[in-house]
């Protein structure tokens, strides 16, 4: 059985990891800022915010039996790289450097446990960007290669990294967002079918999937569609 840690459990996707690992039989730590808020019996609610490094340190202490972490807390501000800067920042604290604070006090617990698995939920966004959403995309672009980074230097303790992309979950963040939206149920079961199967990305929808390949293409195709508007 395993035993996980996932972040902004109050509500979205974080609601649906808690809930999809407890029926998997895991034990299950939720981390919210308000844990008054996680209304799913069986869970441990922990208050936790992953800009806090004293938050961090403190949840990592307390839950000294994880083998898997699931690093799902994020924010979008809509704030535009030449716009509110403060905005920009903000992302980046809790996107980023927040999900690595995670990873940091949350690495000597895995390792102790066995290796174990962090999974980091990113973005389409880590791919391309448009208009409204500079700051959320690089924070998601940051948080992708941080993957790919965290894999390498963690790989000598046996710690698998999952890194987990999707365009629009039927959320509370997506509300007023146009598009075709993914339900958040079917986004933890892929992931977590994934972790079991030991992929290292999860790519969770069409969109993603096509974002994903255009990497590789002439970056005007792609674009010409925002820079003509």
């Amino acid at each position: 059985m395993t035993t996980a840690f996932v972040t902004g459990a109050n509500r979205g996707l974080g609601h649906h990891f808690a809930a999809e690992l407890l029926a998997r039989g895991a034990t299950v730590y939720a981390g919210a800022r308000d844990p008054g808020l996680v209304d799913l019996p069986g869970v441990r609610p922990v208050a936790l915010d992953i800009t806090d490094p004293d938050a961090v340190a403190a949840a990592a202490a307390l839950a000294g039996d994880v083998d898997l972490l699931v690093n799902n807390a994020g924010i979008s501000t809509g704030a535009q790289l030449l716009g509110d800067l403060q905005g920009v920042r903000a992302e980046m604290d809790v996107n980023f450097w927040g999900t690595l604070s995670m990873v940091r006090a949350f690495a000597p617990v895995l390792a102790a446990n066995g290796g174990g698995t962090v999974v980091n939920v990113a973005s389409a966004l880590s791919w391309f960007s448009y208009p409204g959403a500079g700051a959320y995309a690089v924070s998601k672009a940051a948080n992708w290669n941080m993957s790919n980074a965290l894999r390498l230097e963690l790989a000598g303790q046996g710690t698998q990294v999952t890194s987990v992309h999707l365009g629009l979950a039927d959320t509370d963040m997506a509300k007023g967002i146009e598009g075709p939206k993914t339900d958040p149920a079917e986004v933890v079961r892929l992931t977590l079918d994934a972790v079991e199967a030991g992929d290292l990305e999860v790519v969770v929808d069409g969109w993603s999937v096509m974002v994903k390949a255009s990497l590789a293409a002439d970056p005007r195709s792609f674009y010409a569609q925002f820079l003509a508007a």
